[in-house]
């Protein structure tokens, strides 16, 4: 992608942001009320500036998790609670306490979780500042693990709006220096303890063409998943006897569904697991699926119960 000028920058978020306010209900009733998810890195720093220069500060409420991961994480949320101060804008931190050496999935579900909550409590819309490269790294990695086809079509949540994926992470550099703005450096991106990081650096050898060729196979999948998902939400079921009705592949996309329908992501072979537990798990068993949230059966329906 050409580096874009500031006002452009401006422009083109703004727009974005608001095309998708109006696909949501509350823009409606004329109130918008956003949850910004801020880590304190230059991404998420970039996109509060932004957000500042279109919406009232009263209708941003700045989230910040502390995963507890990291010896600097405590510094992240004092750096990230005094940048919300001086934008005047509303702050919310849950601490984690999750340690070194717990995995990214586990942070991942609850960040989200939090972020969730936040939004039900303020009916407001959950906006986070991933860019082009996050979707291709992602995209890589669902690869390396072979979630299939659904791998290409990530973070396509409908309650989760991510108005910088038209950027590069030099584009978000680049504004953060012109417009003097201040993060931190989360010391974890150089550790290739993680699989994420690894792939970055390959990455980072790819022919520009070929990235913009991979964001735009990653908007047809999108789509093309979406369009999918709508097709599978007439047949949702918690009937344990429809799983056993229908075949695997169609079960599992309808499994699928329902789940992220709740807020739940899964990777094919854990849906395959959870659809064998669908088809034989006893009576008043449960079934882990996350650290917050446990699926029930009956003798004859199933049930998530979160905690």
């Amino acid at each position: 992608m050409s580096v874009v000028s500031h006002h452009q920058m401006v422009v083109l978020v703004v727009v974005d942001l608001l095309a998708a306010a109006e696909a949501a209900e509350e823009a409606a009733a004329g109130k918008i009320m956003l949850i910004a998810a801020i880590s304190g890195g230059v991404d998420s720093v970039v996109l509060l500036d932004l957000l500042s220069k279109r919406y009232k500060t009263s209708d941003i409420i700045v989230a910040h998790v502390n995963h507890g991961i990291r010896v600097e994480s405590s510094e992240d949320a004092d750096f990230v609670r005094k940048m919300s101060a001086k934008y005047g804008m509303q702050y919310r931190q849950i601490d984690l306490n999750l340690g070194l050496h717990a995995s990214e999935e586990v942070a991942r579900d609850q960040r989200y979780a939090f972020l969730r909550k936040l939004s039900k409590e303020f009916n407001a819309k959950i906006v986070t500042a991933h860019h082009a490269d996050d979707i291709i790294e992602t995209i890589a990695i669902n690869l390396v693990r072979g979630t299939g086809w659904r791998g290409l079509a990530v973070m396509s949540a409908k309650d989760i709006y991510r108005p910088l994926t038209c950027f590069y992470k030099n584009d978000l550099l680049l504004y953060a220096k012109k417009n003097g703005l201040e993060w931190r450096e989360d010391s974890t991106n150089s550790s290739d303890l993680y699989l994420r990081n690894r792939l970055r650096k390959r990455i980072k050898t790819l022919n520009p063409s070929i990235k913009q060729n991979l964001i735009q196979l990653w908007r047809n999948q999108t789509k093309i998943a979406r369009d999918i998902n709508k097709e599978t939400a007439k047949f949702s079921k918690n009937s344990r006897y429809f799983y056993l009705m229908i075949s695997n592949d169609v079960a599992v996309e309808i499994l699928r569904n329902f789940l992220l329908n709740k807020g739940i992501a899964q990777t094919r072979p854990q849906l395959n697991d959870i659809l064998i537990s669908i088809k034989t798990a006893k009576a008043g068993s449960k079934r882990t699926l996350n650290s917050s949230v446990s699926m029930c059966f009956s003798t004859s329906e199933f049930w998530l119960e979160f905690f």
